[in-house]
């Protein structure tokens, strides 16, 4: 099990340097996460966008374009969809967000002749190292499925059990949360999450332990979890928490970040090759980390 963003980035140096598609590429939040990528070991880039904008960038911030191979291409939904197409015939194996808006890479990872859309779900896994938290902590699906009903969260869960495998977690352990860890009929959450977990235990999500429903509390500690008289085999020991809605995880997973100062990566799931879907917002370190967690996703897959 990897616990920690160091054992993270060590483990995809070991399967790098892998080639990266950036999708329009020139703003200089994107090429700092590139260049710390490149310089960690992890990525060679092919940078897809305005090539005269992005070396402007790279001046500016002491890079060394020569590094790099461009692609020439300034409308940024056409260097959305040949960024894609790179990593569909298999010039690259990763693809990453860069200037544009999530709309525009979304379009184009769906397009159905060059894109990387498979039968799944698209989900989100956001993943944090807490202080004073032993281990990584996955949250999902804080950043695209709005309101998922039980079909959707069965193929959400899926995914991130697939994804903890990339992470050398054998057995995930994922708590569904809801505000009370009990059924109520008048609280969707907590149907849908006796369900799920009903249906962890029948096979048909496999991979992984899930329980639910469990309020946080519940899920992050066995004592409190005891004093409630719950008898769970994730509470204390959990790898993913599972929100209801994307409401609740995006409050979650960023207050944790700005309040408690939990550092963040985050990656795309459900495509057929790792896409890193970052915010503008997010430091180069943690984009970096991002493009680790590609990496180890990349490696998985193609076993």
């Amino acid at each position: 099990m990897l616990k920690s963003f160091e054992e993270v980035v060590k483990k995809a140096i070991h399967y790098g340097p892998k080639i990266i598609s950036v999708a329009v590429s020139q703003a200089e939040d994107v090429m700092e996460a590139v260049e710390l990528a490149r310089e960690m070991g992890l990525i060679n880039g092919i940078l897809v966008g305005d090539e005269r904008e992005t070396i402007k960038v790279c001046h500016k911030l002491n890079i060394n374009p020569q590094n790099y191979e461009f692609i020439h291409e300034p409308d940024k939904s056409e260097a959305a969809r040949k960024a894609v197409q790179l990593v569909s015939e298999g010039k690259a194996a990763l693809l990453m967000k860069g200037f544009l808006g999530s709309d525009r890479i979304l379009k184009a990872v769906l397009d159905k002749e060059i894109g990387l859309r498979t039968n799944r779900l698209l989900s989100h896994a956001y993943v944090l190292k807490i202080k004073n938290h032993e281990k990584l902590l996955t949250v999902t699906d804080a950043a695209m499925n709005i309101a998922p009903n039980l079909e959707q969260k069965a193929q959400i869960l899926q995914n991130v059990i697939n994804f903890c495998h990339c992470l050398e977690i054998e057995q995930p352990k994922i708590a569904v949360l809801a505000a009370v860890e009990v059924v109520n009929p008048h609280m969707q959450a907590t149907v849908d999450a006796a369900c799920l977990s009903k249906m962890a235990e029948r096979g048909q999500i496999v991979g992984g332990v899930v329980d639910g429903p469990l309020a946080f509390d519940n899920a992050i500690s066995k004592e409190s979890a005891q004093q409630k008289g719950i008898n769970s085999r994730v509470s204390g020991e959990v790898d993913v928490v599972m929100v209801p809605e994307i409401e609740a995880g995006n409050i979650f997973a960023k207050g944790l970040v700005y309040l408690a100062e939990a550092e963040p990566a985050g990656i795309l799931l459900g495509t057929s090759a790792p896409v890193i879907l970052v915010s503008r917002s997010d430091q180069p370190l943690s984009k970096a980390r991002s493009i680790a967690l590609g990496i180890l996703m990349s490696a998985y897959q193609s076993r």
